[in-house]
């Protein structure tokens, strides 16, 4: 084969597999959507063929999606074949918040101890001062907030510099009701606004704080207790019907027999 038909063949191959990746990353975030909108309910084998025209890709993507999300846990294989949607106790979203508080506090610690300039904090302190700011009565402000809120998660996760702890804590995240953006539900409730916001606020610049002061234990116990603050958000929702109905994916829980709460 000539040279040029050598490159052909390679950019063929390459195109390919591009649109291959395309597809299963659309599978994916479709999927996990419709998971979390109640499209997919829980004991019922999920038809793939109608999914994957739902979805606009082949069967092959869309396996490799189920595969994806079952790792993540949204999805569990049945017996024999499919896979369905999976349910959830308050038992194992309460373990999953709790093993998000325990990988963030490990990750204050080691950005406390492997801290070497104290100027890489001031990105952090920017992103606290901006969310002060920003009003959350709009949709578009709250968005805002929330888009921050995580940026200052992940600089800290940057100044630990552990890429396997980074992985373990982007993995958690993906659990329902455990990563920060979880806050979406309470934007509207004077509780939020009054007393969590501030106390949420308060734990970032605790926080940083103790990094710059490199105080590993200090840092650690507060980037915990901040953790804790999703699962004081999510029992406050379940303690109101209507609110609960507005949360994606609170129809993957199952409340009656949660086990301990």
């Amino acid at each position: 084969m000539s040279r040029a038909g050598i490159r052909a063949h390679a950019t063929v191959e390459t195109n390919a597999s591009r649109d291959s990746a395309s597809q299963v990353s659309r599978a994916t975030l479709g999927l996990r959507e419709m998971l979390l909108r109640g499209a997919l309910r829980p004991g019922q084998r999920i038809a793939e063929i109608p999914l994957s025209a739902k979805l606009g890709v082949s069967r092959t993507p869309l396996r490799l999606a189920f595969e994806k999300l079952e790792h993540e846990g949204l999805v569990k294989a049945l017996p024999h074949s499919g896979f369905t949607a999976s349910e959830f106790t308050l038992a194992d979203i309460w373990d999953a918040i709790e093993t998000r508080c325990i990988l963030e506090g490990a990750c204050a610690r080691l950005a406390a101890e492997r801290l070497e300039n104290p100027a890489s904090l001031e990105p952090l302190r920017k992103i606290n001062c901006a969310m002060e700011e920003i009003s959350i009565v709009e949709i578009e402000g709250f968005t805002e907030y929330l888009t921050l809120n995580e940026s200052f998660h992940r600089a800290i996760f940057d100044l630990a510099k552990n890429q396997a702890l980074r992985r373990a804590v982007d993995q958690i995240y993906r659990s329902p009701f455990v990563a920060p953006s979880g806050h979406v539900v309470l934007r509207q409730t004077a509780h939020w606004r009054e007393k969590i916001r501030p106390f949420a606020e308060e734990h970032h610049r605790a926080i940083v704080d103790a990094i710059e002061r490199r105080e590993g234990t200090r840092a650690e116990s507060l980037a915990r207790e901040h953790g804790r603050i999703t699962r004081r958000h999510l029992e406050e929702a379940l303690a109101d019907g209507n609110l609960m109905e507005t949360i994606p994916g609170a129809h993957l829980i199952k409340v009656r027999s949660a086990g301990r709460t």
